[in-house]
């Protein structure tokens, strides 16, 4: 496990039991001495360290906003980017299945390491130095987060956007489904008629589709706001009669 120094050092914080950094490593496919149950003890001091993060940062947000929050940043994806950075993949102890089907690089894998890393410092460090690991790890994350769509599904943006123009909801039409029962590809149109956008995204369900669909009316309407007073009618027509070319080559 040679470049351990590496990873500390990235992590900021030396092992003074170096079995514990060396445990947090090991998948359960490795050995019966793996991390699952640094895990556990990770995914705890990671929520609590999160929220007072949170809560010191954003002192006008709600409980029920500060909780979609910390849920977005903790969940398994966000871990697995931090896990990314971090390089982790190349420390992973795993067993000879999971090396050859690609284990190093499994989202799920990576993120329960980090998290069983951190439990791993908080035992050998205690909380102070858990925390100071999480914050530093979180930091450049925190320097992009935008509270106000952060976790939220492009459906509700969508909606909250138009709410805030004051403009009719957005209408959803499945125009066609493609594929045998089982197996069913959905394809959505959403439009805005005040705006003059319909653009179309397909989907393994419905509201997957509507999903994608609300994404690129978002993007569409983010298109014409520059565009106001500055560009002719003609322009922006032009702009939304190339959304549904391009989302029809984007599915194919």
């Amino acid at each position: 496990m040679a470049g351990l120094a590496t990873l500390q050092a990235a992590l900021g914080h030396q092992f003074n039991d170096a079995s514990l950094l060396e445990q947090a490593l090991t998948h359960r496919s490795h050995s019966a001495h793996h991390n699952e149950r640094l895990e556990f003890l990770g995914d705890s001091v990671l929520n609590f360290v999160v929220a007072a993060l949170l809560f010191k940062r954003f002192a006008k947000i709600d409980e029920g906003d500060l909780s979609r929050l910390r849920a977005n940043l903790v969940k398994q994806a966000s871990l697995a980017d931090i896990a990314t950075r971090l390089s982790l993949s190349q420390y992973l102890r795993l067993g000879e299945g999971e090396l050859k089907s690609g284990g190093f690089r499994r989202p799920s894998i990576l993120a329960d390491a980090l998290e069983a890393l951190f439990g791993a410092v908080f035992l050998d460090g205690g909380f102070e130095a858990a925390q100071k690991v999480i914050a530093s790890q979180y930091e450049p994350v925190l320097v992009n987060v935008d509270p106000k769509t952060l976790g939220k599904d492009p459906k509700t943006l969508l909606q909250e956007l138009l709410q805030a123009r004051k403009l009719d909801l957005p209408l959803y039409t499945v125009v066609a489904t493609h594929g045998a029962a089982h197996n069913q590809m959905f394809e959505v149109e959403c439009q805005v008629p005040k705006l003059e956008i319909k653009v179309a995204a397909a989907g393994s369900s419905r509201r997957a589709a509507e999903q994608s669909a609300a994404e690129l009316a978002i993007a569409a309407i983010s298109a014409l706001v520059p565009a106001k007073g500055s560009r002719s009618g003609r322009a922006r027509k032009s702009t939304q009669l190339s959304l549904p070319v391009a989302v029809s080559q984007e599915n194919k």
